[in-house]
């Protein structure tokens, strides 16, 4: 009993503070249709599949339509009062593409405003086999941001792991010397400027933007464990985790400056084709939800192949079975 009754005292706060925080932003009408959402879960406010609701979350580096290099189906469900993180590596090969998942994005941009989610949801749900009901896409600066507002987020280090080759944004291109490709041999064949090395050791850390950032991207480490698409998609739903904790604390819910300063960076972000008031509602479902699992499509559903013309010579996975009936199977027995 007592802890619902801090729960409506957390909620009656958090609506008091948001209404504080973007009365200068939204209108008065959608102020009331957020509030109505959050408070009373109306049915029919969100679009779901046997009572679950299915949203892409991707990831990007910078504002302008660029690949995704975090891509998670986030499952809610209102009957279970449960969420269920789901990664998706961005290395899984799209014939339709010629070219990797993570390249969606970007090329349903290219058609329209807009296009990026929707491609995006289409690819994703021919690999998982699911409907998915809504998308929203941020860059990695405003994920930063974000932690950053927070007071930074507690992550549980699995194992101590160094980085050698992690890039250095807006250094992308840079030539080490200024020679010209061709010439490169007789300068720095491995373009050494373009990199720092991080490292991170084992045990609970607290992590400011940057270095919650660095953990969820870093895939160059030489420990097998780590140095992959599939642990840092592990490392990404860490971090994922550890923000909802966060905004769920006390010192978040009751203070009107981070909850507007919140709110700010978030639209300024995100791009996603949720209403206020729907995202209102995901919220509330987020908040009472009892258990949180996350999971990353099994190494044994997928296949590695070697590097070849087929796949543009690049590192790819394809599904093992020749098409994607395991995975779909997998996270039907999740769910």
């Amino acid at each position: 009993m007592l802890a619902r009754v801090v729960l409506g005292i957390a909620v009656i706060a958090l609506l008091g503070l948001l209404f504080a925080a973007i009365k200068f932003t939204i209108s008065r009408s959608e102020i009331i249709k957020m509030a109505g959402s959050f408070l009373f879960l109306p049915e029919g406010a969100v679009e779901s599949t046997n009572s679950r609701t299915n949203i892409l979350l991707l990831g990007k580096a910078g504002k302008e339509p660029t690949l995704t290099d975090t891509i998670m189906l986030i499952s809610i469900s209102r009957k279970e009062k449960d969420v269920t993180v789901i990664s998706i590596p961005r290395d899984i090969w799209i014939p339709e593409f010629t070219d990797k998942i993570n390249s969606a994005y970007w090329r349903g941009q290219e058609k329209e405003s807009g296009g990026g989610l929707v491609l995006s949801k289409s690819v994703a749900e021919d690999v998982l086999g699911v409907t998915i009901h809504y998308a929203a896409a941020f860059d990695f600066e405003g994920f930063a941001q974000v932690i950053d507002i927070l007071g930074g987020v507690e992550v549980q280090v699995e194992r101590s792991f160094t980085d050698e080759k992690f890039p250095i944004p807006g250094r992308e291109n840079d030539e080490c010397g200024g020679l010209p490709r061709d010439e490169v041999l007789r300068g720095d064949p491995e373009f050494s400027c373009r990199y720092e090395t991080i490292h991170f050791e084992k045990g609970r850390q607290l992590m400011d933007g940057e270095t919650a950032l660095k953990f969820a991207r870093s895939r160059q480490s030489e420990d097998p464990d780590e140095g992959n698409d599939l642990a840092r998609a592990a490392r990404q739903q860490k971090v994922l985790l550890a923000i909802k904790d966060k905004l769920a604390s006390r010192d978040i819910l009751f203070s009107p400056k981070t909850l507007s300063s919140l709110w700010f960076v978030f639209w300024k972000v995100t791009e996603t084709d949720m209403t206020k008031p729907q995202l209102a509602y995901i919220g509330r479902l987020v908040a009472n939800s009892g258990k949180v699992s996350s999971h990353t499509i099994p190494l044994e559903l997928l296949e590695n192949p070697p590097y070849s013309d087929e796949y543009n010579n690049l590192y790819v996975f394809i599904p093992k079975a020749g098409e994607w009936s395991e995975v779909h199977r997998w996270l039907e027995d999740i769910f």
